[in-house]
C-alpha cells in the first residue's frame, strides 16, 4: 500500500524501465510530423538530476513555476519537482498570449514564486518580461535543458506522506480569479485508482492525446495517470490539433491507441474538420475509453461523431461521458466501461423550477448526457441555500467527499473552509461545494450548469449553456456563444447615468454569439440574428432577448479555452464587443459595430 505517489511510479520505473514511454508528435517544416521519444528510466534518471539541482537550492517544500511548451521536457520537470519535494505550479506560456502575463503575474504573487522552470527557447522572453515587470530581482529563470545529461549522484528520496503537497493547480477562471488547488500525494493515489478502476487501465492501456499540460484534465490525465498505471502516452500539442485536427486520429491509428480524452470542443472540431478523403486509411477500432468532459457534453456530438466515424471503426460504446474538476484532482464521475452514454430527454419548464421530469421526448425538452457514476466518492445533491439534501431528481448543488479532494485553496483558508468544509442540514461532512448544478436520477448524474452562470428571468432558473446551445442549433453558422443576464435599465448604461432606476429595470437575456461568416453566405446577417432570436425566445419563453454576432474569437476564454460569461458580459457593458450584426432590444447600447 502506497502513501505517496513518486514511491508508486518509482516501483512502475524499476518494473517497465524504458519498455513504457512518453511519445511526442512535433510538427515540422512542411507539414512534417518528428518523434521524440523519452522511456521512463530516462525520464527517472533526468528528474533525479533536475532534483538534486532543486535541492541545492533550498526549494523543499516552496512553490515553482513551470513554463513550457508542450513536450517532454515538461513532464521531466514535473517529475523532477515531485522527486525533490518542491511544490510544482503549472502554467501556460505567457508569450503565446499577451493577455497571459497578467495571469503569470498573480500566479508569481499568489504562490510566492522565486523560481520559474522553463526551457532554453523561452528563458530569454521570460527574463525580458520579469525584468520588464520589476520582478527581475526575487524571480529568477532556471533553463532545465541545459544540464539536463548530468548524473543523478547519489540523489535519495525526502520524506513523504500522503499530505504532502504535490503540486497546486490554478483553476481555469472561468467565473472568477485563478485560485491554486492544493494536490496532495494522497489526492494523486486515491484519484488515480479512481481512474484506473473505472477505464479498467493497466500497462497494456496506450494513450493518446492533445490536451494542454496545465489544464487538469491534461495533466492528471495524460500525464500522470500513464505514470500511475505504467502505460504509454502518446501526444501532440493543442495548437498542432487546431491545425490539422486529423493527426489525433491518425496517431490513435498509428499507436493502436486504447483511450482518448478531450472535451466536447475537440470532438466538434474534428466532426467540422476532418474530410471525407482523410478518412481513408484511419483505423479507431483499437479504441476502447474516449472521454469527453471539462465542459458540456453535447448528445448531438456524441451521435454525429459515432455516425461519422462509425466506418473507420468508432463504436458508440467507446464514449464515456465524464465529470470532474482541479478540486476532486480529476476524475469525480465517468460513465462505466463499454456502457456507451445516457441520453434523456427532460421537460424543459420543469427544470427551470429545479425538478428534473423525464418528457419521453416530447416538444419542449431539454436533452441531457449522463455524467456517469461515481466510482468510489461520495456524491450529493444538495440545496444550495438550505444545505438540505435533494431527492432523485431534484436539482441542486453538487457535493462531493472522498480521497480525491485536494486540501483546499493556496493562502486562502477562510475560502477553503466555505467550498471544502461544507456541511449538510443533517451535519454530514465535511463536503466540497462545486459550485456546479445538477441531479441523480437511477445512479447516473446529470451536470446542469454552473451556480454563477445561472439566469433567472420571472422566477425561472434557466443555465446559460441550455440557451447557448437553442442558439447554435439555430444555423449552421452558429458557432460558440456566451449567454448572460443583465438589468437592461441598469448595468447597460452605468457608464452615462442613462436609464431609469430601479423601478425601471428589467431581466434581460443577451447572447454574444459567434459565426462562421462561411457557413452563413446566402442568409443577411441581420436576418440571422433575429433567425437565433426568436429561436431562444420561443425555446425559453423569454420576453426579453438581444442577440449580437461576432466574429471568432470574441467570447472570452481561459487559458484552457473554457468560456468565460463574466468576462464576456464586462466587455459587452463596456462597448468592447464588435458587432458583425445584432438584433437588440431597445435600450440595450455600447456596441461597437464592424466596418461595413
Amino acid at each position: 500500500m502506497y502513501t505517496d505517489f513518486v514511491s508508486l511510479i518509482r516501483d512502475n520505473i524499476r518494473t517497465h524501465g524504458d519498455d513504457r514511454s512518453f511519445t511526442f508528435i512535433s510538427e515540422e517544416p512542411g507539414r512534417r510530423y518528428k518523434e521524440h521519444v523519452l522511456g521512463f528510466a530516462e525520464l527517472d534518471r533526468r528528474a533525479r538530476a533536475l532534483a538534486r539541482r532543486l535541492v541545492a537550492r533550498g526549494l523543499q517544500d516552496r512553490a515553482v513555476l513551470l513554463l513550457y511548451p508542450e513536450g517532454l521536457e515538461f513532464v521531466t520537470a514535473f517529475v523532477g519537482c515531485l522527486y525533490a519535494r518542491v511544490i510544482a505550479v503549472p502554467a501556460p506560456l505567457p508569450d503565446l498570449d499577451a493577455g497571459r502575463f497578467g495571469r503569470t503575474r498573480r500566479i508569481i504573487e499568489d504562490a510566492d514564486i522565486a523560481l520559474i522552470l522553463t526551457d532554453t527557447a523561452h528563458r530569454g522572453t521570460l527574463d525580458a518580461w520579469l525584468t520588464a515587470a520589476g520582478l527581475r530581482s526575487r524571480v529568477h529563470c532556471l533553463d532545465t535543458q541545459i544540464g539536463k545529461d548530468a548524473d543523478p549522484g547519489d540523489w535519495a528520496p525526502p520524506e513523504f506522506g500522503p499530505d504532502t503537497l504535490a503540486f497546486l493547480q490554478y483553476t481555469s477562471g472561468s467565473t472568477s480569479d485563478p485560485k491554486g488547488v492544493m494536490v496532495s500525494h494522497g489526492n494523486l493515489l486515491s484519484n488515480g485508482e479512481e481512474i484506473k478502476r473505472r477505464i479498467e487501465g493497466s500497462p497494456d492501456t496506450v494513450g493518446v492525446g492533445w490536451v494542454p499540460h496545465y489544464h487538469d484534465m491534461g495533466l492528471v490525465g495524460q500525464f500522470l495517470q500513464p505514470l500511475y498505471l505504467a502505460c504509454r502516452y502518446v501526444f501532440t500539442s493543442p495548437i498542432t490539433f487546431i491545425k490539422r485536427p486529423v493527426l489525433w486520429l491518425e496517431l490513435i491509428t498509428k499507436y493502436r491507441g486504447t483511450i482518448t480524452v478531450a472535451p466536447n470542443f475537440g470532438y466538434e472540431l474534428a466532426l467540422r474538420r476532418v474530410t471525407d478523403r482523410q478518412l481513408e486509411g484511419l483505423d479507431l477500432s483499437s479504441l476502447t475509453v474516449v472521454k469527453n468532459g471539462a465542459e458540456p457534453v453535447r448528445a448531438a456530438t456524441l451521435e454525429a461523431l459515432s455516425e461519422r466515424f462509425g466506418p473507420v471503426g468508432f463504436r458508440p460504446e467507446m464514449w464515456m461521458p465524464c465529470y470532474g474538476m482541479a478540486e476532486t484532482t480529476l476524475l469525480i464521475t465517468g460513465a462505466p466501461l463499454g456502457g456507451g452514454p445516457v441520453i434523456r430527454s427532460f421537460d424543459a419548464e420543469a427544470l427551470t423550477k429545479d425538478a428534473a421530469v423525464p418528457s419521453g421526448g416530447r416538444d419542449g425538452a431539454r436533452r441531457l448526457v449522463s455524467s456517469g457514476r461515481p466510482v468510489t466518492l461520495d456524491v450529493r445533491i444538495v440545496d444550495p441555500e438550505t444545505h438540505a439534501e435533494r431527492p432523485d431528481g431534484g436539482v441542486g448543488e453538487i457535493w462531493v467527499r472522498g480521497g480525491s479532494v485536494a486540501k483546499g485553496y493556496w493562502g486562502s483558508p477562510e475560502e477553503s473552509r466555505m467550498v471544502f468544509g461544507a456541511r449538510t442540514a443533517a451535519d454530514d461532512g465535511p463536503y466540497l461545494r462545486t459550485g456546479d448544478l445538477g441531479f441523480r436520477l437511477d445512479g447516473e448524474l446529470f451536470v446542469t450548469g454552473r451556480i454563477k452562470d445561472l439566469i433567472i428571468v420571472n422566477g425561472r432558473n434557466i443555465h446559460a449553456h441550455d440557451i447557448e446551445e437553442a442558439a447554435r442549433a439555430a444555423h449552421p453558422a452558429a458557432l460558440i456563444g456566451a449567454a448572460f443576464g443583465i438589468d437592461a435599465a441598469i448595468d447597460v448604461d452605468l457608464d452615462t447615468g442613462a436609464g431609469g432606476g430601479a423601478d425601471d429595470a428589467r431581466e434581460h437575456v443577451v447572447i454574444v454569439q459567434e459565426i462562421s461568416t462561411r457557413a452563413a453566405a446566402g442568409t443577411p446577417l441581420d436576418e440571422l440574428a433575429t433567425l437565433i432570436k426568436a429561436r431562444v425566445a420561443r425555446a425559453f419563453e423569454l420576453p426579453s432577448v438581444s442577440v449580437v454576432l461576432a466574429a471568432r474569437g470574441t467570447v472570452r476564454r481561459t487559458t484552457s479555452g473554457k468560456m468565460q460569461r463574466r468576462l464576456t458580459r464586462e466587455a459587452f457593458l463596456k462597448g468592447e464587443i464588435t458587432a458583425l450584426a445584432d438584433d437588440l432590444e431597445p435600450g440595450v447600447t455600447g456596441l461597437r459595430r464592424a466596418p461595413a
